[in-house]
């Protein structure tokens, strides 16, 4: 049986660094071991929810982008923030409307992750948009997106061959394919 209690103690925090989308802390602590340490942690203002569109041709869009803080271009499924007190779904539903000018009508949760839990406490959704509208986007100002329309295999290939690395969108596509089986 594992032991699932904390083995740390905190002693202290301090705040380092604030800004709209984040809080960067320093903590005092004492180690599982009994040393004295410090630990960092970045708390998120946001979750992050992502969402697989798909069509009744099992086609999903994809959105691509340059990530200023990877220093490349991604493709990825639609995602983005949805304020910690915010209903998460109403945020991914925003966020396809903003990014692809999707609406749905059948929404389902695929999956909760947290995304690099040894540093963040940033949560992650994957939400599967159904019976789709189409609309217009409405990009935010720090958005340069190209839309991208195609086979839900194609998406999945992506991921396969390593052109998506996105972990919400690998974790997502790769979740639905399971669940497709």
């Amino acid at each position: 049986m594992t032991d699932s209690g904390n083995p740390w103690k905190t002693l202290g925090t301090r705040q380092v660094y604030e800004n709209p989308w984040i809080r960067v802390s320093e903590d005092d602590v004492i180690h599982p071991s009994g040393a004295p340490g410090i630990y960092g942690r970045v708390s998120f203002r946001n979750l992050a929810v992502g969402i697989i569109p798909l069509d009744d041709e099992d086609h999903t869009w994809l959105v691509g982008q340059y990530r200023y803080a990877t220093e490349n271009y991604s493709w990825e499924i639609p995602m983005g923030g949805s304020p910690l007190a915010d209903d998460p779904l109403a945020g991914a539903q925003r966020e396809l409307r903003e990014e692809t000018g999707l609406t749905a009508r059948r929404w389902t949760r695929l999956l909760k992750v947290h995304l690099s839990n040894s540093v963040t406490d940033e949560v992650g959704l994957v939400y599967l948009a159904e019976q789709l509208a189409e609309g217009e986007p409405d990009f935010g100002e720090t958005e340069r997106i190209t839309i991208r329309r195609l086979p839900f295999s194609d998406a999945l290939a992506m991921v396969m061959d390593g052109e998506i690395t996105d972990v919400l969108s690998v974790a997502g596509v790769l979740k639905l394919a399971l669940l497709r089986r």
